[in-house]
Formats: structure tokens, sequence, C-alpha cells
């Protein structure tokens, strides 16, 4: 008997270029210890600049892609944009994802959607994390939205980070192996987790297990959460070999 192939559905800012490589990565990673297999499906939505009105004029497009992915009967989608959910008010990632939901549906495609900004919170919930700092690459008074965010969703934000890189393109160029020097000079220790990246953009994975080891700490990241959450709607195990103790079995 073949194993099962799930289509894992992509909503991704135009100009990102590590959604699709983590993800990927990690459901592929996956596939060393369990029967699933997976392929990968991307609809783009226009951005380059990492500003509010573009995320805004952004988040406009997530219908549109939303439909395209259910033309091709994905298993389950992603919001590949926490900035993006998160500028657009508190709680705006359970409006989001309702309504993208409800256009496969409507397509004759329905399909769960997770968003990048939703999987976080939902991850931080499940590994029962009340004090966090948070590395962003945005500028700061988009990082103080994700922040507030995040504050209002019931955690507290003892430290944060914001990288300021305006551009999306030189987000995905930020050299992972910056981050664990990065953590270091945190206020880390009173933490229960460490988001190591609150973006979808900026590339993290390969250091997770690094920082980790490093601090003691659980860490998580967008792309880690948004996998847990992917496999999770799938009713899948959400365990994936190097990505963290999110992913690790113990959830």
């Amino acid at each position: 008997m073949s194993a099962k192939v799930y289509r894992i559905g992509q909503i991704v800012p135009s100009s990102n270029t590590t959604m699709e490589t983590e993800i990927p990565a990690m459901l592929t990673a996956r596939q060393a210890i369990e029967p699933e297999r997976f392929t990968f499906h991307s609809s783009r939505m226009r951005m380059k600049k990492v500003v509010k009105e573009e995320l805004a004029a952004m988040d406009a497009e997530s219908d549109r892609c939303a439909v395209e992915l259910s033309d091709a009967r994905v298993d389950v989608l992603g919001y590949a944009c926490l900035v993006a959910i998160m500028a657009m008010g508190h709680g705006y990632h359970r409006v989001s994802q309702a309504r993208l939901a409800q256009h496969t549906a409507n397509n004759g495609g329905a399909a769960p959607v997770v968003t990048s900004a939703g999987a976080l919170v939902d991850a931080l919930k499940v590994m029962k994390a009340k004090r966090v700092v948070v590395v962003a690459p945005y500028m700061k008074p988009l990082t103080e939205l994700v922040v507030d965010y995040i504050r209002s969703e019931g955690f507290e934000v003892i430290d944060y980070r914001a990288l300021e890189i305006p551009d999306n393109l030189d987000v995905a160029r930020h050299d992972p192996r910056n981050l664990p020097g990065i953590v270091e000079s945190m206020k880390y220790r009173d933490a229960d987790a460490i988001v190591l990246s609150a973006c979808v953009q900026m590339p993290s994975l390969s250091v997770v297990p690094m920082v980790e080891a490093l601090t003691g700490k659980p860490v998580v990241t967008a792309a880690i959460a948004t996998t847990y959450a992917m496999l999770r709607e799938l009713d899948l195990k959400r365990i994936v070999p190097g990505a963290g103790a999110l992913l690790s079995g113990a959830f």
C-alpha cells in the first residue's frame, strides 16, 4: 500500500523565498521517520517593502490566492506572512483563517487554513509558555505591533529585538548564524520560550538546535509553528527531527 500524499498550499508574499524552503525542508525531513508524503504548491501576493501600507494591500490579495490553491485541491493552506496579519489588528488571524477557508469551500475545494501569526500564538499556548523573548527582522514600529499582538493573546514579552531590515529580500539574506549571538545578548533567562524568528521570511531553522543547546530553553519560529499547525489540521503526528522542542514529539 502506497503512503498517502498530502498537498500543502502556501499563500506567500511575492518577495518571500524562505517559507518555500523551510516548510518543505521540515516536512521532507519528517518523511525519514513517518510514512506520509507531501507536495508543495504556492500562490503569491505582491509585496516588496515590509511597511504597513504594502502589507494591507498584500493581505487583500490573499482571497484570490486561497481560491487559486483550492483549484489544486490542496489539503491545507498556510498563510505565510506573520506581520501582515498582526498589523491588521488584534485577533485578525481568526478572521483571516475563517474567511480564506470559506473561499476554498465556496470553490468546491474546502480546506483548513492556518496563518503563521495564529500558528505562533497557538504554539506558545501548546508549549505552555507565559514569558517569551522575540527576535524579529522588521523595523521597530512593526516589531512593536507584533509584540503588542502577542501580548494581546495573553503572553508576557520580556524582551524583544527588532533587526530593522526594511527590504523583504534582505530579510531572507540575513545570516541565521547571527541569531545565537543576538539571543545571547537578550534577557532570555527568565523566559519560558524563545521566538527565534517572528517572521517566516527570516531564515532560522538551521540554528534552532544550537540556540536550544546554548540557552537551555525551548525555541520556536513562525515557520516551525506553521508546520506544527499544518500537521495538526491534517491529523498527522506533529514530529519533525531537528526542528526544535515543538516538533520533538513532546507536544
